[in-house]
């Protein structure tokens, strides 16, 4: 790693260009939490967990492999599990990063915000929601209208975001309701390729997706293990 050109340095991951125009993430053993605990609605480096980003890249490759598989276009380019790095598509960032979420339960700060309107653990229909990337101002909630008026992105690409959103927490939850699991939420990153093509970027892993077992959430690692067992 110490010959490649580190261009980023992340929460969870650090980010190298190749020589071949494509780049490596190397995942870190971080998760985003508060107080020591782990909780990926929070926007810093909270805890670090031994082996969490080796679980986290073999999740990410599962799901990947799995979406590519239904037609929809991520950065992924394969992946080598001994040096716990990724290759992926070069992307370009919609504004100064996004985070897109999808919910399917009322938690977390989805609750924190309008618990006098609903009750916690209520259903949600799939309901999508884009924040800016902002430590400092608590990765602020922003909207289409918005995004648009911003020049951030078009409605059209907020439109693709959101369906690719919806389908690809679908193939999620499918997949863990097979292992006996509930998602509640999780969270992706998307970006464009040079022809401004969308396409899912990051990970798909524990440390992003709450997920209970007979109404007990599980944490990120027991996570791994259950859904891996």
């Amino acid at each position: 790693m110490e010959n490649l050109n580190l261009i980023y340095t992340g929460k969870t991951k650090n980010v190298y260009a190749l020589e071949n125009g494509n780049c490596l993430l190397k995942f870190k053993d971080d998760c985003t939490g508060k107080d020591g605990v782990f909780d990926p609605g929070e926007n810093s480096v909270g805890l670090t967990i031994e082996g969490v980003g080796d679980v986290n890249l073999r999740m990410s490759i599962y799901f990947f492999e799995k979406i590519n598989a239904a037609g929809i276009y991520t950065h992924y380019v394969n992946a080598d599990l001994s040096n716990t790095t990724m290759e992926v598509l070069k992307a370009k960032p919609f504004g100064h990063g996004l985070e897109v979420i999808c919910r399917h339960k009322a938690v977390g700060s989805f609750i924190r915000r309008y618990g006098a309107y609903i009750e916690s653990g209520a259903d949600l229909p799939a309901y999508v929601e884009m924040t800016f990337k902002d430590d400092e101002k608590g990765d602020p909630l922003v909207t289409k209208d918005a995004l648009a008026a911003l020049g951030v992105m078009t409605e059209e690409q907020y439109d693709t975001i959101k369906d690719m959103t919806q389908k690809i927490t679908q193939i999620v939850a499918d997949d863990l309701k097979e292992k006996g699991l509930i998602l509640y939420d999780i969270k992706f990153e998307y970006g464009y390729d040079a022809d401004g093509k969308v396409m899912l970027i990051d990970e798909i892993a524990s440390g992003n997706m709450r997920v209970y077992k007979d109404g007990e959430y599980i944490d990120p690692m027991t996570l791994s293990k259950l859904f891996f067992a």
